[in-house]
Formats: structure tokens, sequence, C-alpha cells
């Protein structure tokens, strides 16, 4: 096992030297969106069986590019197609080619089964703008055949069912935000826990996902699939939202940039993001459920080649819950159907990471991504599943704890290949 850790090591580093000694200039172009100058992810450049997309700095990268095709047509949803003859552009100084927004219609969408084509299977920031969502485990419910559901209060990771799968709190599918993992290994309350709620919905930028236990790459976790979320670099503008409801319920949401916008530079992006939620929720004995969340993001190009990013987040909660209850309590008229045995269950919970990001383009046409996160963990849980059998009077509460550290670095390079008419893609990592 310590050789396979061994061979992948050398296996990088041997790429980096590589293409270290390559002089070839970077060659591509930058997808912008000319309103708010913001890069532009998913873009495609086509021409005929030839489809390049842009990643989430708007980059598409040309190398290979083919002799006999003149004009390509830029795409994606939500914007006007723009025409490009690459040959008037110099793209080693990678040039930025301007989207002009226009308004999302559903015709645009086209299935073809050319399988020459890359397939991508996001849920887009368009799509997390056509419905409420109160907390980052509602857009799981965004995943085809992923269903999710709460108890014990709301401070608790969701139960998670797909493709048959009953998941428990995320035993088989592999969940991740900016490439730090949310599952936890050995966890007290469950192999696998994944608490999402250290997200603020509204700093979603996309959420990829895919069903299968097919992808090496994405860990033991994806027996019944994945979920990866991709939290915003950019704010285009500040924000305020203040929500209200039933049951005590109220909620606030706040964006602020925090770098002021030179010209029309968005090269260097700081904001903060902060959000506080409180509910009683419709049981009997009040839930007095808070929580807390902030975000500290910085996005910014180090130079021609090299992204960097930034984020510190932090979040705590804590919740009584009205659990599980006994069906002849309610017969008899002992408490109702909302009410409760022991209403004195419940937990806290906390999490602050800490993630730093390099995205750099090689000059032998490849990118390495390099990133290394850390993240402090808390976890308190008591729960009464006997209903006060073995003791009547203190009760019978057990207690779930965890308190941990997690420190982890992840690398991936990727080039494209051509092989006379094959198009294929190199991958190789060390997590």
């Amino acid at each position: 096992m310590k050789n396979s850790y061994l061979l992948n090591f050398v296996l990088v580093i041997g790429l980096l030297l590589v293409q270290g000694n390559i002089s070839a200039q970077i060659s591509g172009i930058y997808a912008m969106d000319s309103v708010t100058n913001l890069p532009v992810s998913f873009a495609s450049l086509e021409s005929g069986d030839f489809v390049r997309t842009s990643d989430e700095n708007g980059f598409i990268e040309l190398s290979n590019l083919p002799q006999d095709k003149k004009v390509f047509a830029l795409r994606c949803f939500g914007y006007k197609t723009k025409a490009v003859q690459i040959a008037m552009f110099d793209l080693n100084q990678l040039p930025h080619i301007y989207l002009q927004p226009k308004v999302f219609s559903v015709e645009e969408i086209v299935v073809e089964g050319k399988g020459s084509r890359e397939i991508f299977s996001p849920i887009s920031n368009f799509d997390l703008q056509l419905r409420p969502l109160t907390n980052a485990q509602d857009v799981l419910r965004m995943v085809p055949g992923l269903f999710i559901g709460q108890h014990a209060g709301g401070g608790k990771a969701e139960q998670i069912f797909l493709r048959g799968f009953d998941i428990d709190h995320g035993t088989d599918v592999n969940i991740t935000v900016d490439g730090m993992p949310v599952n936890m290994v050995s966890h007290a309350h469950g192999q696998g826990y994944a608490d999402l709620h250290f997200v603020i919905p509204e700093m979603i930028d996309r959420v990829d996902f895919n069903k299968g236990p097919y992808f090496a790459d994405k860990g033991n976790f994806t027996t019944a699939g994945f979920v990866e979320f991709k939290t915003k670099d950019y704010l285009d503008k500040n924000f305020v939202k203040l929500e209200g409801g039933q049951y005590n319920t109220f909620r606030a949401v706040t964006g602020i940039n925090l770098l002021p916008r030179k010209g029309e530079s968005r090269n260097q992006n700081l904001f903060f993001a902060g959000e506080a939620y409180y509910s009683d929720n419709f049981f009997d004995s009040p839930q007095d459920f808070n929580r807390f969340n902030g975000t500290l993001k910085y996005h910014g190009k180090l130079n021609k080649s090299n992204n960097l990013t930034a984020t510190i987040t932090g979040f705590s909660s804590k919740w009584l819950a009205s659990g599980q209850i006994p069906n002849r309590a309610v017969e008899r008229g002992q408490i109702g159907f909302f009410g409760a045995i022991d209403d004195t269950e419940g937990g806290s919970t906390s999490r602050y990471n800490a993630n730093l990001e390099l995205l750099t383009q090689l000059k032998c046409g490849g990118s390495m991504r390099t990133q290394l996160f850390y993240t402090n963990y808390n976890f308190e849980l008591y729960s009464n599943f006997t209903f006060f059998a073995n003791d009547s009077i203190n009760g019978d509460q057990i207690r779930q704890k965890e308190n941990r550290n997690i420190v982890g670095y992840n690398s991936l390079f990727k080039k494209r290949l051509s092989l006379g008419k094959i198009n294929s893609e190199i991958t190789a990592g060390v997590q």
C-alpha cells in the first residue's frame, strides 16, 4: 500500500518536472460576462465535433486547436451566442471574450447523442434561483433521484436516500464543498455523517453530481454517487436579505464586497457573507433552533497563469429536539401528534474551515490544482430511544460527542491529449 502512494506521488512530481522543461506558451481565452466583468464558467467553445468548456475562472484551454476550423461559437445558457474567429487573437496573451447576458429560454436546451461531446450535469446558479432555499441541505433535493428527510431537530444532518439506498446521514454518498470533505469518517452518530449546514445557500455557485460507484477519485463513500458543491468566487453586488415566517422563524443573510472595484478589473476579489437563523418549529415544545454562519473569501489572479483562492468559514448551531414518539402515547391522548416524551433531546455542533487553493495553467497546456485545508469540528447530540423504559425518573438519554481536527491535501493534474483523431485527457493526483 505504501508503494502505491509513493508511485502516485512520483508520477505527479514527474509530470511537473516534464512540464517545466517545455517552452511552449499557455494558449487559451477567457469567457467573461460583459455586464459584471465576472468569469463565465461552463461556457462552450464549439465548432463541429470540437468542444472546449471554460473552468470556474472562465478559462478555455486551446492547445491542439484544429487548423481547419475558422469560426467558433462561444455559447452558454443565459448568454447570447457569440461567433469567435480565433485567428484574430494572440492566444499567448490570453484574451478576454465578452458574452452578453440575456433572458434564459428553455428552448435553448438541446440534447444531442454525439459521443464526442463533453457531458456535464451541474446544478447551476440559475437552477438555485428557481426555488426558495433556507439551508444547503435543501439543495440536495435538486439532485435527480435524491431525497432527504429531517428528524430530531433542524440541527442534525438530514437523512439521505438515493437510488434505493438508505444512505443514513451520508454513508454511501460522497459530499464535498470546494474540495473539502463533508463526510466524517467513524463519526459518533454514524459512518459518513455529512452536515452541510455550514454552507450559506446564497453562496453556492453550482453543484456537480453523478451516480454510481464508478469514480475512484471521489473516495470510499461513493457507493451510490457523489455531490460536489462549489461556492462563489465573486459577488456581483452587495445584498441584504431578511425573511420571516410561522413559529417564530427568522432568517437574515448578507453579502458584502470588501475590495473596491478598480475600473473594469475584477482580478482581485474579497467578500464577507453572514447568516443568522432562528426557529421554534411546529412541535408542541419549542426547538429554540439557532444557526450562525460566516464566510470570508478571497479570489485573485496572481499572474497570467496562477489563480489563488483562500476561504475561512465559521458555523455554530444549537437546538432542542422533539424526537420519535410511541403511537400508543398519541392514541391514549397522553401527548399530541407533535408532542414529545422527552423534549430535552437536542444538541449542538460547530465547524470552522480554512481552505487554500491554487489553480495553475501549465506551459504544457495542462492545469494543476493544489489544495490545503484545515477543519475544526465539534458535535454533541442527546437522544432518548427508550422513552424512559429503564429509568422512569431520570430518563435514558445517551450522548454522542465529537471533537476533531482534520488536515488535508489535494493535488490534481489534467492535460488534454490528441492521438490522431482521438481526443483524450490524462488525470493524475494525490489526496
